[in-house]
């Protein structure tokens, strides 16, 4: 499993933003769950979630991360779930190293605020660089940028794309180029892959 703990940057300037966060990580699920136990406050101004699933696990890592003003750690590895259902209750591993994930991505040693932490750290570490160059192309994204890319993500084709945005379609293409959206999906699986294999501590190196 994977345990993601988020904690705010600033948060004594810039005043308490976990109930946002939480509000904003609803509307962005759509209703459906990833979590085998959801996003909540634990003390001050952090915030942590279990997930069952890798690719869920980045994705929720890199939609925190295009907010702004949040350090998030993500630790693979075994989790006890509490009957009461909240993350508060539980323990394990994952929680351990999540816990020396987040307290990495708060500091000077990373260049973007993402750390991962697993049994595997060979995996850990490459896990975390691909998750730090996937977020480092989206901070560089133009509004024009994710104008096209969120409404491709959502399922539109470059045709309504166009329409929409009242341009023509080989304006798209090139807002998608300049975007590398084709090179940050493909990245995806692959960053969901080493996040997978870092928490399986039997697995050969």
């Amino acid at each position: 499993m994977f345990v993601v703990t988020i904690d705010q940057k600033a948060s004594r300037s810039r005043g308490d933003g976990v109930p946002g966060l939480l509000r904003d990580v609803d509307s962005w699920t759509g209703g459906r769950t990833p979590f085998a136990l959801p996003l909540e406050r634990t003390v001050g101004d952090e915030v942590q979630g279990v997930l069952t699933e890798a690719a869920a696990t980045v994705a929720l890592a890199l939609h925190v991360q295009r907010l702004g003003g949040w350090s998030v750690g993500i630790g693979a590895g075994p989790v006890d779930l509490p009957l009461a259902g909240t993350s508060r209750e539980s323990s394990g591993p994952a929680f351990i190293h999540a816990r020396t994930a987040v307290e990495r991505a708060r500091g000077r040693t990373v260049t973007v605020p993402l750390a991962v932490d697993a049994p595997r750290p060979d995996r850990a570490e490459d896990a975390e660089a691909v998750l730090q160059m996937l977020v480092a192309v989206r901070n560089r994204r133009t509004r024009a940028g994710w104008d096209v890319v969120d409404r491709l993500a959502g399922g539109a084709t470059q045709r309504a794309v166009a329409a929409d945005l009242g341009i023509s379609e080989q304006a798209v293409s090139q807002r998608l180029r300049v975007a590398l959206w084709e090179e940050e999906r493909r990245l995806h699986p692959l960053a969901a892959r080493l996040l997978e294999e870092s928490g399986s501590a039997g697995a050969p190196a």
